[in-house]
């Protein structure tokens, strides 16, 4: 765990990434678990574990590590169950997970299963979106119908978004990333009104402008979201989430058939994604970081013969105390062979 701005995590939400194996609380991470994503061999519904909401997924083989994902807050945490989801509140940040089992056609469970999270947050007043993370079995595959599984995805999630438009106009940052086993886990972190600003790359369209060639509906997210502190929502103090970003310019994948330009073009858009010049254009001025800021990092490599170039250049990248951990899982384009995601504190 890095330790670089341990000043944030009195202010709002962070996050440790362990092994598994490793004992739950470590010394240097006080707070409350509001929720554990956990990444590992199998997948198992989303369930209250010790009163924790815990989501495990299908995301690692020979190849990498089984990790888990421990978001704490400050605040006294109340947790539940909503039908087949599990989510905890601290009267400031809302954590919901839930699992879809596998489905010959995604669309309309996907709406649903969409629709009633957004209904779920907005009777509890968590209106603004911050992070979601849409981990997708076979994203790249053919449907029933013979749509590819992602863009079947897209299109349940287009719809759920349109018929909450009023309420939750902005998009918040996400990823959609596969897994390994069939079927769809859903989780989101959100936050009371106020606090969050969500940003696009000037590298990039927004995702949610993509053409027809890329599916019959566009990608539903924010190429990140600014999370300000609790209690400074004039400040730009906070934490930044970065989404799941990958080597496109435009909306072209670029450096196909290359891992490591595709990794080296994927951290010059998050350079240019989290840089002040970018964070000023989108009213936080005085904010701005580094890729070397990146913290909490999470690497998807498509083909596991490229898994040690891909860690050569993020490590030669990032300071020598950044927590990275390693997928080795399908990206939401045949062509794409690496996404990288990260927070800056």
């Amino acid at each position: 765990m890095s330790n670089r701005q341990p000043e944030a995590r009195l202010q709002g939400l962070w996050s440790d990434l362990v092994p598994v194996a490793a004992p739950e609380r470590p010394p240097t991470s006080r707070g409350t678990v509001l929720g554990r994503i956990r990444f590992t061999h199998t997948p198992a519904e989303a369930a209250l574990d010790d009163a924790t909401p815990l989501l495990t997924t299908h995301m690692t083989n020979e190849h990498v590590r089984p990790v888990e994902e421990i978001w704490r807050t400050a605040l006294p945490v109340r947790s539940g169950s909503a039908g087949d989801a599990v989510f905890a509140e601290d009267g400031e940040h809302l954590f919901y997970a839930v699992r879809l089992g596998p489905q010959p056609v995604y669309r309309r469970p996907v709406r649903e299963l969409y629709e009633n999270a957004l209904e779920f947050a907005w009777e509890r007043g968590y209106t603004d979106l911050v992070r979601m993370w849409n981990l997708i079995g076979g994203i790249t595959s053919p449907n029933a119908d013979g749509l590819e599984i992602y863009r079947d995805f897209c299109v349940g999630r287009a719809e759920a978004f349109a018929a909450y438009a009023d309420r939750f106009p902005q998009l918040s940052a996400a990823t959609g990333i596969g897994t390994l086993s069939p079927g769809v886990d859903v989780c989101f972190l959100a936050a009371k009104p106020g606090r969050a600003v969500h940003l696009e790359n000037p590298r990039q369209t927004p995702a949610y402008k993509y053409p027809s060639q890329y599916g019959p509906k566009s990608p539903s997210f924010a190429r990140a979201t600014f999370l300000k502190d609790v209690g400074s929502p004039e400040a730009v103090t906070g934490t930044l989430f970065v989404s799941g970003t990958a080597s496109i310019l435009g909306d072209d994948t670029v450096h196909a058939d290359n891992a490591a330009l595709q990794t080296e073009e994927t951290l010059r858009n998050i350079e240019a994604l989290v840089g002040g010049d970018n964070l000023r254009a989108h009213g936080l001025d005085g904010a701005g970081y580094d890729v070397k800021d990146l913290d909490q990092v999470k690497v998807y490599v498509r083909d596991a013969e490229h898994l040690p170039v891909v860690r050569s250049i993020c490590e030669s990248s990032l300071p020598a105390d950044t927590d990275i951990s390693y997928f080795n899982v399908a990206v939401c384009r045949p062509d794409l062979l690496v996404e990288i995601e990260g927070v800056c504190r």
